[in-house]
């Protein structure tokens, strides 16, 4: 199985590759079109600034292939948001897979959420052998509202998307390689897809 971990210079795909060779399988880092549309499986992560993070797809032509692919796609934190059609981080027009804005939190939480959190409303084969309520790793300030792509939820001073799915497309908020053993088995999951 090829896996590919898209390389477009946002952070965390050390610890995703690490994550993937703990499974079993070896996954490379590019940015190369063909190589990415190749691919069995393709990580889409992210940690960083949105509008950044989108000049640097614009840069490589990233923006075009993506939501062109195929096989199955795994969009992590900020390469999930980046999915979406916009976010108000830095005013940034997104990739437009799933139907949905990205929203920075309000004022009565603390911004970021940086720690364990639960999923629930769990509605997709990404979460097979995943209790209702499992905790999961996140560090970010911009969210996803509920929509009709959401397959988990998660609560933080409001309910909001933690996990989007449309066709091939799919995004977690939460970072599945930093979340202990139902990190490993949604990233499991997401390769037997």
């Amino acid at each position: 199985m090829k896996i590919v971990i898209i390389n477009y210079g946002a952070g965390n795909i050390q610890s995703i590759k690490f994550a993937v060779q703990r499974l079993g399988h070896e996954a490379i880092l590019s940015n190369d079109p063909a190589e990415i549309k190749a691919a069995d499986k393709v990580i889409f992560p992210g940690v960083g600034e949105a509008s950044s993070a989108m000049k640097m797809l614009k840069e490589t032509g990233l923006d075009e292939v993506i939501p062109q692919l195929k096989q199955p796609v795994l969009g992590i934190c900020l390469g999930m948001q980046l999915m979406c059609n916009s976010s108000e981080e830095g005013n940034t027009k997104g990739l437009r897979i799933f139907d949905v804005d990205v929203h920075r939190f309000e004022n009565n939480v603390k911004v970021p959420q940086i720690g364990w959190n639960q999923i629930a409303d769990l509605k997709s084969d990404l979460f097979t052998g995943i209790k209702e309520n499992e905790f999961i790793y996140l560090v970010h300030s911009y969210y996803a509202p509920l929509c009709k792509n959401t397959v988990a939820t998660t609560q933080y001073g409001l309910k909001y998307a933690t996990a989007l799915q449309k066709d091939n497309f799919y995004g977690t908020q939460f970072h599945p390689e930093k979340s202990s053993k139902a990190g490993t088995q949604i990233l499991k999951n997401f390769l037997e897809i």
